[in-house]
């Protein structure tokens, strides 16, 4: 039995094998329709969320599957006192996977280690969110090519947000990328992220505007600064329109930049942008589903 907590957890070469199943899946969907009848997918969500935990629905039952769980920790014995590794351990009887998103770090490795099912890691606190991370790898595959040979900017949020963290470590898989982190001083990657990046010998750079640099990029993931993720409302009201993407500021960039974003989005990218076809946050939504329905029958071990 296998888990998914990082991206890490699977090599390169598992990832090319997945990358290829969402890619059938989506040139065939047909195909795949029964693939997960009779099985049953537990989703555990002790935070809001609206695209992963509808795309897992929405990819499990395209596979011919089913769904329980809950979509707030207050409607779940969690309110009552009931700790993560007895809550899996209940499900485990129930589910024959599950997807955990959790506010606190770790928590999804805890259910993990006591679950009798696959447990994915659909997200916990400010630390990892892998399935977003395979997603973003999918969408640079399809539309890039390959997975490496290019310049990537991350902007916005880059100190709390799990998506960006989990996107840097795979990607330092991978040959020939460049890192630009555009952020203001208070929303840096942390240290521990570019010393993992000195260490490899990859190249980075840090920059405050992001009209400095979109001219250098081939892609650029935007980010929301999460309200959540702040203990005082003044710094949130005042760094949450920091970085705002318009057609100017992309006039600045290549013809084939890739514009990517984990949504949801609040401001930081204008609406204007949607219509430009460098704008792929949307595909990459879709994108997730597939990838999703690939992970699901990797780590149920179903052939198809």
């Amino acid at each position: 039995m296998r888990h998914l907590m990082s991206p890490l957890d699977f090599s390169t070469e598992e990832l090319d094998q997945l990358f290829d199943l969402a890619a059938r899946i989506e040139a065939d969907p047909a195909h795949f329709a029964h693939a997960c009848e009779g099985k049953i997918l537990a989703t555990c969500f002790y935070e809001p969320s609206t695209r992963t935990r509808l795309s897992f629905e929405s990819a499990m039952t395209r596979l011919g599957g089913r769904v329980i769980g809950f979509s707030d920790a207050n409607s779940s014995s969690a309110a009552k006192g009931e700790s993560v590794s007895d809550t899996i351990r209940v499900i485990s009887c129930y589910a024959d996977i599950c997807a955990m998103r959790h506010p606190k770090e770790g928590a999804p490795m805890v259910a993990a280690s006591r679950s009798l099912i696959p447990v994915i890691n659909a997200g916990d606190g400010g630390h990892q969110h892998p399935t977003q991370t395979l997603t973003d790898l999918m969408t640079i595959r399809s539309l890039h090519g390959s997975l490496g040979g290019y310049t990537i900017g991350l902007c916005g949020d880059l100190k709390f947000g799990r998506t960006v963290h989990s996107l840097i470590n795979a990607l330092s898989r991978y040959d020939d990328i460049k890192f630009v982190f555009i952020s203001p001083q208070e929303l840096r990657v942390p240290d521990y992220v570019m010393e993992m990046l000195r260490e490899k010998k990859i190249p980075y750079e840090e920059t405050i505007r992001l009209e400095d640099v979109i001219a250098d990029l081939d892609m650029l993931y935007m980010t929301r600064v999460q309200k959540e993720r702040f203990f005082n409302e003044e710094d949130y009201v005042r760094l949450k329109d920091f970085y705002i993407l318009d057609k100017n500021k992309l006039g600045l960039a290549k013809e084939d930049l890739i514009v990517l974003h984990p949504l949801p989005r609040v401001n930081e990218i204008s609406v204007e942008v949607d219509e430009d076809p460098r704008a792929a946050y949307f595909k990459q939504a879709q994108y997730g589903v597939y990838v999703r329905m690939a992970l699901i029958l990797t780590l149920l071990e179903i052939d198809v």
